[in-house]
């Protein structure tokens, strides 16, 4: 392999696929011009399913037009596409009490809400990164707003409903997680020190309570103080999850020089997933496993989902730019092959989002109130930036 070679290549791919495939396909299906902001119940050929939108994904669309335009191309288009998402959330997705909706109508009536406050992380990172792609200083204040009333709702006992009944406690690796991803998006925009308070935090956190050596898996849900709980749910292990929590971390490690404390923990993080992750016989990252190799109950447990995917290809370039280490280098290929081998729809724009155990086809829709334009476009976004770095180091 000639590694400039292969590195390069991927950069002009991300960059294609995105510029002429992924954006072009929401833009003209999904952008809602009428109401703003964006539609993601979309069919294969991009025809509307369902006209109800997803909050988390407003933010969503938000950021990834200001991000792509402050990474890829200054395109108006996508800054305007931004704009109308930030002003669709602006209007309809925040009820009096500041907690977000999570799906409202076409024109923006409420619909429904959710015991989470993701929708509140989407919308600050995108109010942070079109902030930076204007410069406009009132998006990253209204940022570090929104990141405030999601801690402060994540605090207050009681307001958001619990997902058990009393006396049965637990804590969900997700919210930690996404939370080291906003804090660092934020910084980008405003200084201020709440925002690595909260990463140093989710991070002591994930080492101290999620991470369980005694099955090299870092799991989903534990007991307060990070107890395993031998259940069903206690036991599993989401690959696809585990390995965007090792990026986010290696981000940081290397905002920090390439801090080795935080390198090893994600790298641990990596590794540990990918083996869980990884289907030795059909290629590809499994759903959902069982730390114990029990069978894993959910009903999707062996199907291969976008979005694991997506976040193992900017895994394995993070792992590489920070270790020279070439076992990651072909770990991307190995991932990459597969997704770019069974997830691209051949005869329509975008990608599938659902597939079999063996790679084939579960349900051809481009998109529903879970999948849209996030994980996929982050993926050659974020490809394109890490290969163009790897580049610049082998030049150096």
């Amino acid at each position: 392999m000639n590694k400039k070679e292969y590195v390069r290549s991927w950069a002009e791919s991300y960059k294609n696929d995105l510029t002429n495939n992924i954006m072009p396909f929401w833009l003209e299906h999904g952008w809602d011009k009428e109401n703003g902001g964006i539609y993601t119940c979309l069919n294969r050929d991009g025809s509307l399913m369902d006209t109800t939108k997803s909050v988390w994904f407003q933010g969503r669309w938000a950021f990834i037009c200001a991000f792509a335009y402050n990474n890829v191309e200054k395109n108006q288009e996508w800054l305007e596409a931004s704009k109308s998402a930030i002003d669709f959330i602006e209007k309809y997705c925040f009820d009096q009490d500041g907690h977000m909706y999570f799906e409202v109508s076409a024109t923006g009536q409420p619909i429904r809400k959710r015991r989470y406050v993701f929708s509140e992380t989407f919308a600050a990172i995108a109010f942070a990164e079109y902030s930076k792609a204007t410069g406009d200083r009132h998006y990253a204040e209204r940022a570090l707003q929104v990141f405030h009333d999601a801690q402060r709702f994540l605090a207050t006992p009681g307001f958001l409903p619990a997902k058990y009944e009393k006396g049965v406690e637990a804590q969900s690796h997700s919210i930690i997680m996404i939370l080291i991803n906003v804090g660092s998006r934020l910084r980008e925009v405003i200084d201020d020190p709440t925002l690595t308070e909260q990463i140093d935090k989710s991070i002591a956190l994930l080492r101290q309570y999620f991470m369980h050596p005694e099955f090299k898996a870092l799991l989903e849900t534990v007991g307060m103080n990070g107890e395993f709980i031998d259940t069903n749910a206690g036991r599993i292990i989401n690959p696809g999850h585990c390995i965007e929590t090792a990026w986010f971390i290696m981000e940081e490690a290397k905002l920090r020089k390439w801090d080795k404390s935080l390198l090893d923990t994600a790298l641990t993080i990596f590794d540990w997933s990918w083996d869980w992750g990884w289907d030795k016989l059909y290629g590809g990252i499994i759903n959902f496993r069982d730390c114990r190799n029990l069978p894993a109950q959910d009903y999707s447990q062996d199907m291969k989902f976008w979005w694991p995917q997506c976040e193992t290809i900017i895994a394995s370039l993070y792992a590489y730019l920070g270790t020279d280490n070439e076992e990651y280098l072909y770990r991307h290929q190995r991932i990459s092959e597969w997704t770019y081998a069974h997830f691209p729809d051949k005869d329509y724009p975008e990608w599938y989002g659902y597939l079999h155990r063996d790679g084939t086809v579960a349900q051809p829709a481009k998109g529903n109130i879970f999948k849209g334009p996030f994980h996929i476009p982050r993926m050659m976004i974020k490809g394109y930036m890490l290969c163009q770095e790897i580049l610049k180091k082998m030049e150096e």
